[in-house]
């Protein structure tokens, strides 16, 4: 009877442990960032940004269990564990391809998304009630860092509130560039922050694909030593 290969069964453990460590990490992280106290303010309490938090602690747990069950298994030769760990990465990368496509189905969909929380955000930028000072705080100072103007249409974004957040005023060095029209910024920050997403697009790309390609490496390595221990 065959035997199972020491390679595979190590190369296995290692594989997991890495995996397990990589979701210990994003756990801690995302955990520290939901209970601080500063990051708390900084995400101004109660704002969607939690909602990402909590999802990446979903996935850090999710990804501790896999890393466990895949260590484990390998190590004590557990076609249940195997089998599980297997159908676990399965249904994740059954998972990022239907993401993916409903992302290249619904991308209008998305835009208007985004298109709706700008307006939202454009409402918060006239308050002259102090209700969302932070936030115009905040985005004023990202109006000068990118040399922009507004959300959606410009310095009309900020209402009345232009009077106390003058973010649309170019810096001086800035005057007579393509970037300032007269002594304004004049590229609404819509297009700033659509530019950054379809820079960083590629990058996002390229993870999923590596991560595609580990899982798949991740579920040739568990159902081959799950058949060799069947064997043995």
């Amino acid at each position: 009877m065959a035997g199972v290969s020491s390679c595979m069964k190590y190369s296995m453990f290692i594989f997991n442990f890495l995996f397990w460590m990589c979701g210990s990490a994003i756990l801690a992280a995302s955990i520290y960032m939901r209970v601080n106290k500063d990051a708390q303010e900084s995400f101004n309490k109660g704002s969607g940004m939690f909602a990402g938090i909590d999802l990446l602690i979903a996935v850090g747990a999710i990804i501790m269990v896999m890393g466990f069950l895949g260590c484990c298994g390998a190590m004590k030769e557990s076609q249940c564990m195997l089998l599980l760990f297997f159908i676990g990465l399965l249904i994740i990368l059954l998972l990022q391809i239907v993401a993916g496509i409903l992302g290249g189905v619904y991308k209008s969909k998305v835009e208007e998304v985004v298109n709706k929380t700008l307006t939202e955000e454009v409402q918060m930028l006239q308050d002259t009630t102090g209700k969302n000072q932070d936030f115009q705080a905040g985005f004023h100072k990202f109006e000068q860092a990118n040399k922009c103007c507004g959300l959606l249409k410009g310095e009309s974004d900020w209402g009345k509130a232009q009077s106390v957040y003058n973010g649309c005023q170019c810096d001086t060095k800035d005057i007579g560039t393509s970037v300032c029209k007269g002594d304004k910024y004049s590229t609404p920050c819509r297009e700033v922050i659509m530019e950054f997403f379809k820079n960083n697009m590629v990058i996002v790309m390229g993870i999923a694909f590596g991560l595609a390609f580990i899982e798949v490496l991740g579920l040739v390595f568990s159902m081959s030593l799950y058949c060799q221990i069947q064997r043995k």
